[in-house]
């Protein structure tokens, strides 16, 4: 008996809840959405039909709050909950929840959740169900290294520990636990074999309520840093059509072992110098990368996840079977983090947000690109989420074209405000490892991320200053009420360059550009051959030696900055700097400046305190990773401004390491 389903509600936020709410709008599904505090004003609250608060910002207070939101939905006259991934997504006490509150759940039986929850008791019925895994060593030896320290709960790298000298083993053990104890409050963590160049590749599934299941074809997911997936593809490239029959295959026997119902992922560690794989973990909800898979198979996974809670039949939701892989697709995720920073997330306003796209939270018709993003122009990136920006997913006839026409997407996109990860997935989609489907999960991480941070800016370091100078000078002289059509920085008599500073992301030292206004335009005042052939405070078009480029301008009205974009240079964020500085912007030699907005978790030192330079002063929180603020050099703490707890703006004095001993008591 099926029960359509007539509002449905997501408990979760961003990018999933939008994807979640276009698939209820094209089945005439009525959406909720909760929020927090921090996200009132971004796209998916408006997304949704109606929109509950959840006071507060960080997610024990709001996203985890499982009984208010539940709560909220009654009250508002919902009928089903969506739980996206991450936050209670895979929480089998929410899951229970929902169901004791009388609404359906859109997932699968909080016995299935609570049984793949557990890595180490899901590795035990895979043992059972004849699935293959990995065997830990009972008494590691320096034979069986490297050994991998994971968390029995949870996942996305959290609680996970490369070990590569049997002396550390202990200690990385000490640290996956508190990781892990202060990430899912579960501190439970065991040791299997690391396969230092396997291959990541996952089965996709869906279960009805009757005990029927499918494979829907599966991805790889080979390219991660920090345990972290970067890129996605379906299907997985380079599989014989046995090795593939046999993943599928053990995907859905692992399901049928837990009594599964829904869509779902089973994740596998494959060995291409082998052929062999192993079961690692199953995701008992929808993953982040399901958009590949409905690229190639032409089915809505959330239209299906819907129909089984519904309780339709596969039968009645694939009446002609599983559809067979049309082309290729492949995902890359879009972050908000710092390569200048050793990718530590950013925050902050995103001025511009402009990616092609063909299509957003919709299949695609035809090959092309299609964008899920959380965010838009203007929106304010926090500290207290996840860094992704949206994903963006290429769909071609064949892989090569896929990738490339991702690559070309990209390169087009116009992303300003903060640092992004746009530059090093230019590179990931364009390495020779991802041309031949060769990648492992040590290739970003061992390689393409240090190749990248090893390359210079290309070009002038000089020319991005004029070009953001320029810009600036145009911007004037469209806004001058006198002496219209007169260029800024005309004069009769020319005695010396004008002179405009920036700080310029990547580069210690302030940089100044030398140009010239007259009536003709702008020109350089340093190199003869750089001529300006047309500039607008929105693009400027330049020509050396010869060959002519043209560069996108985005100058932020909130924050002065100015951002450069073409398809081939180094992009480039300045800050203007004032002619004048303003003696209440200066910092007291020895100052610890917040790298990014987020929260304090520790403090490890007081005033008066002697360290050593490399000392730990205190932890940050942002983005759900931690961030070790160190002592500058030797001597002595001065101040300390912050405690536990407290929420901090990035540039903020967290506290002052003084030179010298600390003085004595009288």
């Amino acid at each position: 008996m099926t029960t359509p389903i007539q509002l449905v509600a997501v408990a979760n936020r961003g990018e999933i809840a939008s994807r979640v709410f276009a698939t209820c709008r094209r089945l005439g599904i009525e959406t909720m959405a909760v929020f927090s505090d921090a996200d009132a004003d971004l796209p998916f609250v408006a997304d949704a039909d109606y929109a509950a608060r959840l006071p507060g910002s960080i997610p024990s207070e709001t996203y985890l709050q499982g009984e208010r939101i539940v709560r909220l939905v009654r009250a508002s006259g919902g009928q089903a909950v969506h739980p996206g991934y991450g936050f209670l997504s895979e929480s089998a006490d929410f899951a229970r929840a929902v169901l004791d509150g009388q609404l359906v759940w859109i997932g699968p039986p909080p016995e299935a959740i609570e049984a793949m929850g557990s890595k180490v008791r899901s590795k035990e019925l895979m043992r059972a169900a004849g699935v293959p895994t990995l065997e830990a060593p009972a008494e590691p030896t320096e034979s069986d290294l490297p050994l991998l320290v994971k968390a029995s709960a949870g996942g996305g790298g959290r609680g996970m520990r490369v070990v590569r000298r049997l002396d550390d083993l202990g200690s990385e053990v000490a640290a996956a636990e508190a990781e892990a104890r202060s990430a899912f409050g579960d501190g439970t963590v065991f040791v299997e074999p690391y396969v230092e160049s396997g291959r990541h590749v996952e089965v996709q599934v869906l279960f009805d309520t009757y005990g029927s299941g499918v494979a829907l074809g599966d991805r790889d997911c080979s390219l991660q840093r920090r345990h972290q997936k970067v890129m996605e593809e379906a299907p997985a490239p380079g599989l014989s059509d046995e090795v593939r029959a046999g993943m599928h295959q053990a995907a859905v026997e692992a399901g049928r072992a837990v009594g599964y119902a829904g869509a779902g992922t089973v994740e596998f560690l494959y060995d291409p110098a082998t052929g062999r794989f192993w079961f690692l973990e199953m995701n008992t909800r929808l993953q982040v990368e399901h958009p590949v898979t409905e690229c190639v198979i032409g089915l809505d996974l959330v239209a299906l996840q819907i129909g089984v809670a519904e309780g339709r039949t596969l039968a009645e939701l694939l009446p002609d079977g599983v559809p067979a892989p049309s082309g290729h697709a492949v995902e890359v995720r879009l972050y908000a983090e710092d390569p200048a920073a050793d990718w530590q997330p950013t925050a902050g306003r995103l001025a511009r947000f402009d990616v092609p796209a063909d299509t957003s939270f919709d299949l695609l018709a035809r090959h092309g690109i299609r964008v899920d993003a959380g965010y838009a122009s203007g929106d304010v990136v926090g500290t207290h989420y996840d860094a992704m920006l949206a994903k963006v997913i290429s769909w071609g006839p064949d892989r090569g074209s896929a990738l490339r026409s991702l690559r070309g997407a990209l390169r087009r996109a116009r992303l300003h405000g903060i640092a992004t990860n746009r530059d090093l997935l230019i590179a990931a989609l364009g390495d020779r490892d991802t041309l031949a489907g060769t990648m492992t999960t040590s290739t970003l991480e061992h390689r393409l991320a240090k190749e990248f941070a090893d390359l210079a800016p290309a070009g002038d370091p000089d020319f991005a200053p004029f070009v953001a100078a320029i810009a600036l000078a145009a911007r004037d002289t469209e806004q001058r009420t006198v002496q219209r059509g007169v260029p800024t920085g005309w004069r009769n008599v020319v005695s010396q360059p004008h002179r405009t500073t920036f700080l310029v992301s990547g580069r210690d030292e302030p940089v100044v550009a030398e140009w010239y206004g007259d009536r003709d335009g702008f020109r350089s005042a340093g190199e003869e051959d750089l001529h300006v052939i047309e500039a607008t405070p929105r693009r400027v078009v330049v020509e050396r030696g010869g060959f002519r480029q043209s560069i996108d301008v985005h100058i932020d009205p909130v924050t002065g900055e100015v951002h450069l974009d073409d398809d081939s240079m180094v992009r480039q964020s300045l800050r203007l700097l004032p002619r004048f500085t303003d003696p209440a912007d200066a910092v007291a030699s020895g100052s610890l400046l917040a790298p990014m907005p987020g929260t304090v978790v520790t403090v490890a030192v007081e005033p008066g305190d002697a360290v050593a330079a490399g000392d730990v002063v205190l932890v940050l929180e942002a983005m759900k990773m931690q961030h070790t603020v160190t002592a500058p050099h030797d001597g002595t703490v001065a101040e300390v401004n912050v405690e536990p707890g407290a929420q901090v703006a990035s540039g903020e004095v967290l506290a002052v390491v003084a030179t010298g001993e600390p003085e004595e008591s009288p």
